[in-house]
């Protein structure tokens, strides 16, 4: 369970620089640059998120707090639909999503997180999960402070590829990836 805890606490830590430390990292990016903040931040996120896999490998079925009802796997594929398509918008260019939401990818860590303490009862469900509500929630209130995100003339062709592209890897995952990668078919 220590490894869990530990790479969450890193990971999320460094993904919360924007919220709780946005002077220094602004003034850090100007003295170092971009790129090299970029390498760094990539390297560091890589290998906390490592460290959160294999914690919660590690810790995944020991303490069971609870017992979810069967069909609460059905709900969370259901509410998994949006959430890859939210998480595209992010990336994709002059989308009406990201038009429309501002922050999709935060909003997506939201509902994935979500979706998924809805059907795992254990507790390092909990922590990886509530973890991740609890950061997405704070995040995203701090990035609807520093600006919404949204713009104007989104295109439809951008959106459809959006929805498309976020459908598609939702079915990957649904038919293969997630098990591969968690070791536990979705539905």
């Amino acid at each position: 369970m220590g490894m869990l805890v530990l790479g969450l606490l890193l990971f999320l830590g460094v993904h919360s620089t924007r919220v709780v430390a946005d002077g220094w990292r602004t003034a850090t990016i100007a003295r170092i640059g971009e790129l090299p903040w970029k390498a760094v931040y990539s390297v560091v996120s890589i290998a906390t998120f490592v460290l959160i896999v294999w914690g919660y490998g590690q810790a995944r079925q020991q303490v069971p707090l609870w017992t979810p009802p069967g069909f609460m796997r059905h709900v969370t594929a259901l509410l998994m639909l949006p959430v890859f398509v939210m998480f595209v918008a992010a990336y994709v260019p002059k989308n009406g999503i990201k038009a429309k939401l501002g922050h999709p990818q935060i909003l997506s860590v939201k509902l994935w997180a979500l979706a998924h303490l809805l059907s795992n009862g254990n507790l390092a469900d909990v922590l990886l999960f509530g973890g991740f509500l609890v950061w997405a929630v704070f995040s995203y209130r701090a990035a609807r402070k520093r600006g919404s995100g949204k713009f104007d003339n989104p295109s439809g062709a951008m959106t459809a590829v959006t929805v498309g592209v976020g459908l598609a890897v939702y079915a990957v995952f649904v038919f293969g990836l997630h098990e591969w990668l968690v070791g536990v078919r979705p539905v």
